[in-house]
């Protein structure tokens, strides 16, 4: 019997557990000069809003320590380009296609739930509840569990396909939020997104960021990641898809012993676009070399030291 690294997230099946995350390649068609984006479990669309986005002023991306600090704003072509001009490409894949939507109130993720999840070649959205909701005074809809919640059940009732709630690491308690959306119907959740952070230029004394403030990503979040994806996939029935300083095989292991039914990488493919199929042989190669037949048998393998 050969071995299997197929998995399941929400009755979707993966023929392998890595994906790309949101944000990391636009809409696929970037990727397709590097590689076959076929040969992975699933791919993320970047963040789909109602209307066009041009984002934040530049600088948007600072160099870190171990990472990096971006602060895109969001930037996309909205609901109508993305219908014309991105979904026909996305069609044609056959991996597991996750757009990514994201508003600044429950109506405009209702909008755009019910509309994409309607859309031939969509098999699951993925919600960033990290986004200011207008509705509280600039919130992050997921800073609270009842806020999450009031998007996700709004979200769940329009949607045809999976709904995947793709959780902040900046709150105080994630499991909370992850128990709230859960109730709310979630059939898996994502986590988690960047931190926050920020970066000053003491020559200038000026931030390096036009914004200020932007999302740190990269291995410097990593433990972080594999912490909150532990606390939740310990508290939750639904899946969970680890992200976060994602970078090797071995990384993969840690996130599926963690409790993670799949995970996605990001921020590593704007150094190595193909890591991700290095990534697969890696975890192929450990699976084999610990004789392991299923990769499902190391989720939730994680044991006290």
């Amino acid at each position: 019997m050969g071995l299997s690294l197929q998995t399941e997230i929400a009755g979707l099946k993966l023929k392998n557990p890595i994906l790309s995350a949101s944000g990391c390649f636009g809409y696929g068609e970037e990727a397709t000069e590097f590689f076959d984006i076929n040969q992975l479990g699933g791919m993320v669309t970047k963040s789909i809003t109602p209307l066009p986005r041009t984002g934040h002023p530049p600088p948007k991306v600072v160099e870190t320590a171990s990472g990096m600090l971006n602060a895109i704003g969001l930037t996309n072509v909205g609901l109508d380009r993305f219908i014309m001009e991105k979904l026909p490409f996305l069609q044609k894949l056959s991996c597991t296609v996750i757009v990514n939507i994201a508003g600044s109130t429950v109506n405009d993720y209702t909008m755009l739930a019910g509309k994409i999840s309607s859309l031939e070649g969509v098999d699951a959205i993925e919600v960033n509840i990290s986004c200011p909701n207008v509705d509280s005074g600039g919130l992050e809809f997921g800073a609270s569990p009842a806020e999450a919640a009031k998007v996700i059940r709004a979200v769940k009732k329009a949607s045809r396909v999976p709904v995947i709630p793709k959780l902040s690491p900046n709150v105080t308690d994630i499991v909370a939020v992850a128990k709230a959306v859960e109730d709310a119907g979630a059939d898996a959740v994502s986590l988690i997104n960047t931190l926050v952070g920020t970066a000053i230029d003491i020559q200038t004394t000026r931030f390096k960021l036009s914004n200020r403030f932007g999302g740190l990503s990269g291995p410097a979040v990593k433990p972080v990641a594999l912490a909150m994806v532990y606390k939740v996939a310990s508290a939750v029935k639904i899946p969970v898809i680890g992200v976060g300083g994602i970078s090797s095989g071995d990384d993969v292991v840690e996130f599926l012993m963690a409790g993670a039914k799949a995970v996605q990488i990001g921020t590593a493919c704007f150094a190595e676009p193909t890591v991700f199929l290095r990534v697969i042989d890696e975890l192929s190669t450990y699976l084999k070399k610990n004789n392991y037949q299923n990769v499902n048998d190391i989720i939730g393998a994680v044991k006290d030291g």
